[in-house]
């Protein structure tokens, strides 16, 4: 058995740091009048991080009196005090730290290829400063473009929830790749018209001439016009005009027709006028809001693809909504409760949090689960009800925030595709994926659902939804 004292060594290290007196290098920070040296041990640097690695280098070295003089004017000392510490001792103390001092002490561990310290700040502030973040989200998606993890929470948050953000006035100076990202994007949660109203202000404020001070249409040239048109010109086939209403359409499109290329326009008009499909703007609509606590828009766009059994929508598939009908927080998980709210022959989705895994569990019915009535009925051999269905498939996420090693098994035995047994709330192909009182059983080795998604553990359910999937279109 190892025994490991990390605590002493760290206070040993943090001695060193405070009290050295056989240091070899001296680092100083900052500029102008805010400048400071601090002394070091190149062993500990170069052990620590990569970027001291090379920088001293026999190569790179400067010495002075036998001793290494490195700067780093770019760095506060402020910032360079924090990160010089952690070095030494793997401490960071943040309670006292504003939020725009945590993102230059990002910027710095960064550039100084601490790694660790890098994933650890981007995770502090979505967690523990999210506010600060969702706030400053145009600010972060502008200047902080590398940091994927803190780009993507802030990209999830816009899309979530994008009123505050198009009203915002900051919001008109995004950088036009992130806007071509946002509204490129199956889940942001917006009207179709408002993405185009916001899309107009921002590119009124981005085109020279013009911008939000001279917004007054009646008084723009012949050559406001051509500069908005090169500025609205990419962004045009990512507004899913086939979902604004003829009202919307005539009052804020028609306006700018001279300025939306003639094809888009003839085509959106045709789609009205004669329910033709348009082929240019071919892009799927938009995910309609789910109210869950379990997953994200983004899970949701992937079991609509898997519902419709393709890897990617178009505007010819269907539209699907998703209605809350069971929540296990405010309806009790139990078998009673489920079945209770969810019965009746209805295309019905299940998802499922577990206690003690960041594990996702979740089934697709396209008959429902309970009650379902005797057309699909096929009694098996110990006369359990069960039910037929080509179309259901059980599968999981890793987490919240995983979409590349999800699983799903499809249903191969269709003809007991649903159990409706008196002991279980749903059950999935006899055992495949079903809910016994607050447990999860997942076992789908029977061969009436592909053999993809089996675990051994009994999950304790901690939050289960159940939504009717309603086929608009």
């Amino acid at each position: 058995m190892t025994s490991i004292f990390h605590s002493n060594l760290s206070k040993d290290l943090s001695l060193i740091l405070n009290n050295s007196d056989d240091y070899n290098v001296i680092i100083q920070v900052g500029k102008n009048q805010n400048v400071k040296e601090f002394q070091a041990h190149s062993v500990i640097l170069r052990a620590r991080s990569p970027y001291f690695k090379s920088a001293f280098s026999n190569k790179w070295v400067t010495k002075k009196n036998n001793m290494i003089m490195f700067t780093k004017p770019n760095i506060t000392p402020r910032v360079f005090e924090t990160i010089l510490k952690y070095i030494y001792t793997g401490e960071l103390d943040l309670t006292k730290q504003l939020c725009e001092d945590i993102l230059e002490l990002l910027i710095a561990s960064d550039e100084l290829l601490l790694e660790e310290l890098v994933e650890y700040l981007q995770e502090f502030l979505i967690q523990q400063q999210k506010n600060w973040v969702q706030q400053n989200s145009v600010f972060i998606l502008n200047k902080f473009a590398s940091y994927k993890k803190l780009q993507d929470y802030c990209l999830e948050s816009v899309c979530e929830d994008p009123q505050p953000f198009i009203t915002s006035k900051n919001s008109l100076l995004l950088d036009k790749d992130i806007l071509y990202n946002i509204l490129e994007r199956n889940d942001l949660q917006i009207e179709e018209i408002d993405a185009w109203n916001y899309l107009i202000k921002w590119c009124i404020e981005q085109t020279p001439g013009l911008e939000s001070e001279n917004n007054d249409v009646s008084k723009w040239t012949n050559e406001n016009y051509k500069n908005l048109e090169k500025t609205l010109r990419q962004f045009v086939p990512l507004i899913r005009f086939t979902e604004i209403s003829p009202i919307d359409f005539y009052d804020k499109v028609r306006p700018y027709k001279d300025i939306i290329p003639n094809h888009i326009y003839d085509e959106v008009e045709d789609f009205y006028y004669k329910g033709i499909i348009p082929e240019t703007i071919n892009l799927p609509h938009r995910i309609g809001k789910i109210e869950s606590k379990i997953i994200k828009p983004k899970h949701a766009n992937i079991i609509i693809n898997w519902i419709n059994k393709k890897g990617l929508r178009t505007i010819n598939d269907p539209h699907y909504e998703f209605k809350l009908i069971y929540r296990g927080s405010d309806d009790g998980i139990n078998n009673n409760s489920f079945k209770n709210k969810c019965k009746g022959q209805v295309a019905s989705l299940v998802l499922i949090k577990v206690q003690g895994s960041e594990k996702i569990f979740g089934g697709y019915s396209s008959i429902g689960f309970n009650s379902i009535g005797n057309l699909l009925l096929i009694k098996n051999n110990n006369g359990w009800p069960s039910y037929y269905s080509l179309n259901n498939f059980i599968f999981s996420f890793e987490n919240i925030k995983d979409t590349q090693n999800m699983k799903i098994s499809r249903v191969v035995n269709s003809s007991k595709a649903i159990l409706d047994y008196y002991d279980n709330g749903f059950n999935f192909g006899q055992g495949s994926l079903c809910m016994k009182y607050q447990n999860l059983y997942v076992n789908n080795r029977n061969g009436i659902y592909e053999n993809n998604l089996n675990t051994d553990i009994v999950y304790t359910i901690e939050e289960i939804e159940t939504f009717n999937v309603i086929r608009c279109k």
